[in-house]
């Protein structure tokens, strides 16, 4: 049945009609709805719902299946950020899988191994582990399965491997030289003879398989959520391993020796949990998602820009609305470098005065200039706008932003899950990549490298700071409408997740597509913007484009001003959603067809 995402929401005249065509069916149902980049996921996620688990047994399940499925994009020493409305609860809650800098993780210290910038790739820039203490913890709080249970699918994917996908296969063909000549660890693991695997490989997992087994081991004490407290504290255990291997220097693409900062105390101390929800209100619509130290806020400050504009200005389709979203997004995103991190206040950012000076800035031309605001005063840090790149390789960088030429240098992954009983959730897992770090040979996998997204300059509000959290990329959203959820969604892409989920949510919330329709238009996105991660260069007007918005469309864009690459046809975001049609009770789940990995089911 082809019918708007969100019902009551009319159609609006003048608002580009939806295309005719999908490239696969919104899938509509009763009991259970899944959508991921990766179909193991997606699987594992459906196959627990059919065994009576719900949206969060099934979130956790397919989320250890995500590091082995997309372990160029995640992994189990990463770190995520989620976002549910559990059924019958008063308001939507972050889950917070983001862990912090080390204690030992000063700038005095970066310093003085010769870094004017945190290093993309080693052990150096790992944060603390967040990923797996946060999906256990969800599922200790709001699931309803055993570990054994949830962890079946990830712990025969460990066993037996899982078909590699050409960007992984491509991915360790790129760090192959750096694996053979100073990761000998990660050669082991990734390469055959030295030679990188082909496309469709099994690679087996044997030690993290091994952790695995013993996660689940330590949860079979006790009742459910005894059990899980002591898979958490057996984790912790495991994590040993990796700080006494990361503490020895380890050559990097870079030809320099840095030897990682992280001890069994950082481990110890950290606590994977929740906070509250931020929130902005949009036609009707109240949208949700993770505070300061996330990029969340640019999504919010960008609808609340765009909110009390004419239709046809805010219309993706159209070259108007694709200009004025740019040009609102370029604004959201200086103030997400000037003054977004860990413990920011957020309100005077999303204070409805502030955003409509913000607004009063879009003109009718693409600007040249990074221009962040002054909420109540607050004087904007700047950070340096470097407009070229060292020379030299950072091979972990992992997730950053797309280039001049369309290309995507990394990506993260995504998961979202809905049940019969109302239970929602949307999660972002990232770090941890393949290419991050050295990996840690009694473990199987290497830790991520977050911190490179912090600025060695106490100025900044996303200083490197011992206990600080690094400001991360991962960016899910939770839609509500009289305090009901409606969608949860999210996209791979690093400094584009937000700006990919805008256009979807604009068609979706103004103009009555369905989530699938949505999915499918075609989209774009600017790279004007401090990218976050190692270089942390900044270009003043790139427009990065799908050549199905139309020649008229994009020949109008290059006109303003915008400096426009187009990308092809089908080359921008991976987005996923799930939801609930309150008018007749069903849910539905929608994926993404670029790059062929991603897939929805449900019943």
């Amino acid at each position: 049945m082809d019918r708007p995402a969100v019902p009551g929401r009319r159609r609006v005249s003048g608002f580009t009609p939806p295309p005719a065509f999908t490239t696969r069916p919104q899938l509509v149902g009763t009991f259970g709805a899944a959508a991921s980049t990766h179909w193991a996921a997606t699987a594992a996620a459906q196959a627990v719902l059919e065994r009576g688990g719900n949206a969060f047994d099934a979130a956790v399940a397919g989320g250890f299946v995500l590091h082995l499925a997309e372990p160029h994009l995640n992994g189990p020493g990463g770190d995520l950020v989620g976002i549910f409305h559990a059924a019958g609860a008063d308001a939507p809650q972050v889950l917070m899988g983001q862990g912090p800098a080390p204690a030992g993780a000063t700038i005095a210290h970066f310093r003085a191994e010769g870094l004017d910038l945190v290093p993309g790739a080693g052990g150096l820039a790992a944060a603390v582990p967040g990923a797996v203490d946060a999906w256990l913890v969800l599922l200790r709080d709001h699931g309803t399965l055993g570990l054994a249970e949830v962890l079946d699918a990830a712990r025969h994917h460990a066993r037996v491997g899982i078909p590699l996908l050409p960007a992984a296969a491509a991915t360790i063909a790129k760090v192959a030289g750096l694996f053979r000549d100073h990761w000998p660890s990660s050669a082991q693991l990734w390469l055959d003879d030295g030679a990188p695997p082909p496309v469709g490989a099994l690679i087996p997992h044997p030690a993290y398989a091994d952790v695995l087994d013993r996660l689940v081991a330590a949860s079979a004490a006790g009742d459910r959520r005894t059990g899980i407290e002591a898979a958490r504290a057996a984790w912790r255990g495991e994590l040993a391993a990796a700080t006494a291997f990361l503490a020895q220097p380890h050559r990097h693409s870079t030809g320099t020796d840095h030897a990682a900062v992280i001890d069994d105390a950082d481990i110890a101390a950290f606590e994977a949990g929740y906070e509250a929800a931020a929130t902005i209100e949009f036609r009707g619509h109240t949208v949700a998602k993770a505070g300061a130290w996330t990029q969340g806020p640019v999504l919010l400050q960008a609808l609340g820009m765009l909110d009390p504009l004419d239709d046809d200005l805010i219309d993706p389709s159209r070259a108007a609305g694709a200009h004025t979203i740019v040009e609102a997004l370029k604004l959201a995103l200086a103030d997400r470098d000037a003054h977004l991190g860990d413990g920011v206040d957020l309100a005077p950012l999303l204070d409805g005065d502030y955003l409509a000076d913000r607004r009063a800035l879009i003109g009718a031309e693409a600007s040249r200039q990074w221009r962040p605001g002054a909420p109540e005063g607050r004087a904007p840090f700047t950070p340096p706008l470097r407009r070229t790149a060292p020379t030299a390789d950072a091979a972990g960088t992992g997730e950053p932003t797309v280039d001049r030429t369309g290309a995507t240098r990394g990506d993260t992954c995504h998961i979202d899950v809905v049940d019969r009983w109302g239970n929602i959730v949307a999660v972002t897992p990232s770090g941890g990549w393949l290419q991050s770090s050295p990996v840690v040979p009694a473990l199987g996998f290497c830790l991520g490298t977050r911190l490179q997204m912090t600025w060695l300059d106490e100025a900044a509000p996303s200083a490197l700071r011992p206990g600080a959290r690094p400001r991360t990329t991962l960016s899910p959203t939770l839609v509500l409408r009289g305090g009901e959820p409606l969608l949860a969604l999210g996209t791979p892409g690093g400094d584009q997740q937000d700006q990919w989920q805008l256009p979807m949510l604009l068609r979706m919330l103004v103009g009555g597509y369905t989530a699938q329709q949505a999915i499918d238009a075609p989209t774009f996105h600017t790279i004007a913007l401090i990218d976050s991660f190692w270089p942390r260069t900044w270009d003043p007007t790139g427009v990065v484009a799908e050549d199905r918005l139309g020649d008229e469309v994009l020949d109008e864009l290059a006109r303003r001003g915008h400096d426009l690459t187009r990308a092809g046809d089908w080359a921008l975001g991976r987005l996923s959603a799930v939801g609930l049609d309150r008018t007749d009770g069903t849910l539905w789940a929608a994926a993404n067809p670029r790059g062929m990995s991603g897939y929805a089911s449900g019943r």
